[in-house]
């Protein structure tokens, strides 16, 4: 006896648009809604991880970000790349992060209109002290996957940023 696979809140919306949809349309669709129905998860499971801790998701990446980073220092313009936000948001993040001591800002050397923002050492300790938090998280949201499909998925996901032109700077 073989048993109807699981469905989920996604199978309901495709099966509502087969009438109107290719099956191709409606496949491409059904991953883009689990996309982002799984990165909804993803974010609010780590904020709601993170918060106890004082740090919010938004300033734990860009904690990261400058950590990655040669001598803990990137211009705003490579933090809102990297982060891929406008400039207004990367100063008004910068701003609340300096405030609590973690980066300081300071104009360029060589040209004074643009600015670097550099890691401090508390801001370092501040992301190390929460990594695990949500490293635990992440490994929690795809525990239903083993290893040899999540190393998969990435392989697959890979594929699309890079055809959309997602590359390492």
């Amino acid at each position: 006896m073989s048993q109807e696979p699981a469905t989920d809140y996604v199978d309901g919306v495709v099966d509502v648009l087969t009438q109107v949809h290719t099956p191709a349309e409606l496949e491409a669709k059904a991953l883009a809604y689990r996309l982002r129905r799984i990165a909804h998860r993803l974010e609010t499971d780590v904020k709601r991880e993170l918060a106890p801790h004082g740090i919010e998701l938004w300033a734990l990446e860009l904690l990261a970000c400058l950590l990655r980073a040669p001598e803990h220092r990137l211009t705003a313009s490579q933090l809102a790349t990297a982060m891929q936000l406008t400039s207004g948001a990367v100063t008004n993040r910068v701003a609340k992060l300096e405030v609590k001591g973690w980066v300081v800002r300071d104009f360029t050397p060589h040209d004074r209109r643009s600015v670097t923002v550099a890691l401090t050492p508390e801001g370092a300790e501040r992301a190390y002290d929460v990594f695990a938090v949500k490293t635990e998280a992440e490994l929690n949201l795809f525990a239903s996957l083993s290893a040899e499909d999540q190393h998969r998925l990435n392989g697959y996901l890979r594929t699309v940023l890079l055809a959309l032109g997602d590359r390492e700077t």
